[in-house]
């Protein structure tokens, strides 16, 4: 079973595991270093066929300020350093032709860099995201500051070790026979339906999750759950935890403020959704592993 959904692939040797807290500043004198640099929740990138959101570290000099940095890891021996600048430094980069600023999924979407870099990428908006919104200590209120090359928050005033975190999201293709369950949400674009998806709950199995986020969304009842594959979601740091599994009822039941619609789709409605063809309804991008989830029950 092959699964190609974005981000899936980051050829990093990563610098979490190692205990070397002065890193970064070292590699931050490297001239060979590369910079992957985010204004906000935007990546910058070079422009190119494809592009890449590996800048030389020149980049960083266009920067009037920037907030946290974190040494991502080593490619090819070559530091790979994230750096977090404020959402208006897109503007320093937008008149030069050789840039261009949009957002991750787009660059996913559009394939304007290498699809090995989605991943680099994925967990460069996950680490800074995790930066932006930790500042401050969760057990005492005081401020944190960036520790171990950008891989901790320390707080001084308790000792508290914070590290980043990744949310669980279950994500099924539910079947029953030669049918399977999507839903739809506002926000989607006209007329993609999607598999139901929700967190993983404190205390809670893989399966148990899928069984309940099913039942809750559409009334539909659960019993086995196969476990397929998995995708790093960094909107703004998710794994997706993708499933089968096979329905017991046939009725929906949807709950609203969840959902817009659910229905059950044929296996000629998928077929015809994957390949554009349906005049009603669309799948999901083929960034997403929903699109593979319903592929991989095509092909079986």
């Amino acid at each position: 079973m092959t699964f190609a959904p974005g981000y899936i692939t980051n050829a990093l040797v990563r610098h979490s595991a190692e205990e070397d807290p002065d890193a970064l500043i070292r590699h931050l004198g490297n001239p060979d270093a590369a910079m992957v640099i985010f204004a906000g929740d935007l990546p910058i990138l070079q422009v190119g066929a494809p592009g890449t959101g590996l800048l030389p570290s020149s980049a960083l000099a266009r920067l009037k300020n920037h907030h946290e940095q974190v040494l991502l890891g080593t490619l090819n021996d070559r530091p790979v350093i994230a750096t977090l600048a404020p959402p208006e430094s897109a503007e320093l980069f937008q008149d030069d032709p050789a840039f261009t600023v949009t957002d991750l999924r787009s660059v996913a979407v559009q394939g304007l860099v290498p699809f090995e870099e989605l991943g680099t990428l994925a967990m460069a908006k996950s680490m800074l995201g995790w930066h932006a919104r930790h500042r401050f200590c969760a057990n005492c209120g005081a401020r944190t500051e960036p520790a171990h090359a950008g891989f901790r928050r320390d707080c001084a005033a308790c000792g508290t070790e914070h590290f980043p975190r990744t949310d669980p999201v279950v994500i099924m293709l539910v079947t029953r026979g030669g049918k399977c369950l999507m839903g739809r949400q506002s926000r989607f674009t006209t007329k993609t339906y999607s598999c139901l998806a929700g967190f993983l709950e404190p205390g809670e199995t893989i399966e148990d999750a899928v069984r309940r986020e099913t039942f809750e969304e559409a009334g539909v009842r659960v019993g086995k759950v196969r476990y397929l594959s998995s995708q790093p979601w960094p909107f703004p740091s998710s794994l997706m935890i993708g499933c089968v599994a096979e329905a017991e009822t046939d009725a929906i039941t949807i709950d609203t403020a969840e959902l817009e619609d659910a229905r059950w789709f044929t296996r000629d409605d998928i077929r015809r959704m994957l390949d554009g063809t349906h005049e009603d309804f669309a799948a999901p991008s083929p960034i997403a592993i929903a699109h593979h989830l319903l592929r991989e029950w095509m092909r079986n």
